[in-house]
């Protein structure tokens, strides 16, 4: 008993100590834990986040991004581990935490009678300090809306006028949960600029997201999760690089020569092809992850006909961060 005493005690004073050390960080989670009926939404998940940086979570819907980022928002307690944000936990220091920290969340009800600027005036009035509402506005390039009501706003529009909401403290860590799902492109680009922006400033943003060029373009590090899990970690240059090449090449054959037909001969004979690094087949295609295009290519065709089989489809493109979820667990990021 007393044994088991001691390395309770021990545990204990090692989690202490691991995240005392780990104080200069924004951001320190170990052991995170959520469940709910029938599902573990984040399973004993450990993440460090550096000041200065943007960080990304990454991966499908459920994979338990919002789930993560509502609990290091404070908005969720979890069933086990340790949170410690700019230093702070949110169970003994959540008013000083909610001064310093700004949130987006995947959706904000904001009141449609309401204008825009007595929105934001609205959001400045929960904090000690922050810029005034003209600053705010012209900020997030809707100064011309002031006294629009926030019922007649696009959803752009809308996703800024949130962001706006989420500044008005001039927070140090700004917390970004699919900012711009459902977005057209010129309304995601303006939302990327002013996080950018943000990050110029030397604040420190986490973001949720499932959008590949969105994590490239902003993030620092991304953590790649996948049931609850992060399943791999670093740089979105330094994980496309641990394919081992820089493109995929997609085919498929024609009807009545389906992929069953390719699997049947085996499509690990394409692995022989010059510069292939990989290979797999899904949903009737096959992708081949290359180190040259045009060196591949070629090859590829002469194989196809050598074999009888009719090319129906082909496209090649550079491998992205997608490319890495799959390449992991076999499934894609839309599919998953």
């Amino acid at each position: 008993m007393r044994m088991r005493e001691r390395r309770r005690e021990k545990d204990r004073w090692t989690r202490a100590k691991s995240l005392a050390e780990a104080d200069t960080s924004a951001v320190v989670c170990r052991g995170l834990t959520k469940r709910y009926p029938g599902v573990v939404a984040v399973d004993g998940l450990d993440l460090r986040v550096e000041h200065g940086e943007c960080f990304g979570l990454l991966g499908p819907n459920g994979a338990g991004k919002t789930t993560t980022i509502e609990i290091l928002e404070g908005l969720l307690e979890p069933d086990t581990g340790e949170v410690r944000v700019l230093g702070l936990s949110w169970r003994t220091d959540s008013k000083e935490l909610r001064q310093r920290v700004g949130v987006h969340l995947q959706e904000t009800r904001l009141s449609d009678k309401l204008t825009v600027a007595e929105t934001v005036r609205l959001f400045r009035s929960f904090y000690r300090e922050g810029p005034t509402v003209a600053e705010v506005l012209g900020r997030v390039q809707l100064a011309e809306k002031e006294n629009a009501r926030v019922g007649s706003l696009s959803g752009g529009q809308r996703q800024r006028l949130s962001l706006a909401c989420a500044l008005t403290g001039r927070p140090d860590l700004l917390f970004l949960d699919e900012p711009t799902t459902g977005l057209d492109p010129q309304s995601r680009r303006s939302i990327w600029d002013l996080v950018e922006s943000f990050l110029a400033g030397g604040g420190t943003a986490l973001l949720t997201t499932h959008y590949m060029e969105e994590a490239a373009r902003l993030c620092d590090r991304v953590g790649i999760m996948d049931r609850g899990r992060v399943i791999t970690l670093g740089s979105p240059a330094d994980l496309v690089a641990s394919l081992g090449a820089e493109h995929v090449v997609e085919f498929s054959v024609s009807d009545g020569e389906d992929i069953i037909a390719l699997e049947a001969q085996g499509i690990d004979r394409f692995r022989v092809l010059p510069d292939v690094h990989g290979v797999r087949a899904s949903n009737g295609r096959v992708f081949l992850t290359v180190g040259h295009v045009h060196t591949t290519l070629p090859a590829l065709l002469e194989a196809l006909r050598a074999d009888g089989l009719t090319l129906a489809g082909l496209s090649t493109h550079g491998a992205t961060l997608e490319d890495v979820f799959v390449a992991l667990t076999g499934r894609q990021l839309r599919d998953a």
